[in-house]
Parts: structure tokens; sequence; C-alpha cells
């Protein structure tokens, strides 16, 4: 279990942070970032498993500049709030909480970064535009073809689903041949297949996902 902690980013804005500790030296850091339903249960036990495999964990709350303390299921209804929060959102901001959660967890070592629907476009931005990571692994960015022409600056591992109705097939292949420096993923899956509450939850890619997540960790983070 973490602890809730407070991170600074460099405007001065103060954020929440679900901050997780592994047993023994960290292998290093890494920085979990929330789909649009906050830093709810599901991205908390997302940032538990990964300080059991042995990194230093911060899952940074990027809606707080909108609405603190944001946690929400995955009911029609929050997913239209999420996207409405998302949308009044601005990535010079969004990038600079990261940025945050990386310096919190830059002690442990090399920083890589994870995210999840909404947080895999800002993993993918983050590669691109803010310095300090050793990785990226983005999955299922739904706006990621929109901004497919950022060059990321670190490796980068990608995750697709093939059925994911969000994100159209035809366009997560687009990325993946627009960046063939990246190694990319597809699974026979849909949307938020990673996520054991949603009804999109993909036991076998989930567990392949990850399995594959680890390994891309353990090569450039430790």
């Amino acid at each position: 279990m973490g602890t809730i902690v407070e991170l600074t980013a460099a405007d001065g804005h103060r954020l929440s942070a679900y901050r997780c500790e592994p047993k023994g030296k960290p292998r290093g850091g890494l920085v979990v970032i929330q789909e649009i339903f906050g830093v709810n249960s599901h991205i908390r036990a997302v940032a538990d498993g990964f300080a059991a495999d042995g990194y230093l964990v911060v899952a940074p709350a990027l809606f707080d500049r909108a609405q603190r303390n944001y946690d929400t299921g995955y009911t029609q209804p929050d997913i239209q709030a999420g996207v409405a929060i998302v949308q009044g959102l601005k990535w010079e901001n969004t990038l600079a909480d990261i940025a945050a959660a990386i310096a919190s967890v830059k002690p442990a070592g090399k920083v890589g970064i994870v995210g999840y629907c909404y947080g895999g476009t800002a993993a993918w931005m983050s590669a691109s535009r803010v310095p300090g990571l050793a990785c990226s692994v983005p999955y299922y960015g739904g706006s990621i073809p929109n901004v497919m022409d950022e060059v990321p600056k670190c490796p980068v591992m990608f995750h697709w689903g093939e059925t994911d109705h969000s994100i159209p097939l035809e366009a997560s292949k687009k990325v993946s041949a627009a960046h063939p420096e990246a190694v990319s993923h597809f699974y026979k899956a849909g949307h938020g297949f990673n996520c054991d509450q949603r009804g999109s939850f993909d036991a076998a890619a989930a567990k392949l996902a990850r399995e594959r997540t680890i390994e891309f960790l353990r090569k450039h983070v430790g």
C-alpha cells in the first residue's frame, strides 16, 4: 500500500500523488499515469504492483488542476465527465506536473513512465517533451494518432488493442509505421484491456502486456 504525497510543479501548482515504496533498494523510479478516471483504486493497484516489482512508483493526480481528489468508476457519465476535464487541460501544465513526478522518484535512479488511456497519450507526450526519462510505455493512448509527429527522446513501447473502438486499428498502425524505432505490440482486445474493473478487461492481453512492460523496464530502467 502506498501513501498520498504532495508534489510541486515548476509553476508552483501543488498536486497530490500516490507513492509506493518497494521492499529493499529500488531498481529505479516509475511514473504511472492515470486514465480519465483519476488516481482511482485501479491505478493505485497498478502502482502497488510495480512497486512489488522493485520500483519506486508515483502516480500523480493530473486532474488536480481542474478538480482535486478526482476518483470515479467507469459508467458512461464518468467517461463524459473525464473527457470534459481533459478537454480543459493544457499540455504545458500536465507535462509540468509529470516533470514534478519524475523529479520525485529520480533519487531511485533511472526513471520510466507507463500510462493508460489518457495516460498513454501523456506518456507519449512526455517521451518527447519532458527530460529525464529512460523509457516510456503508452497503453492505448487515444489521442496519440493526433500527435504522432512528436519525436521521442527515449525508447518507447506501445500497447494497442486491435478491437479498440476508441482508436481505429488503422490509426494505431499508422503510429507504429511512423515510429519504427519504437516497439509496437497489438492484442486481440479492446480499449482499456488492462483494467480489471472494466468490461473490456482481457486477462490474457493484460498479462502479456505487463510481462513485456516489465522486460522493457528491466532493460531501460533497471
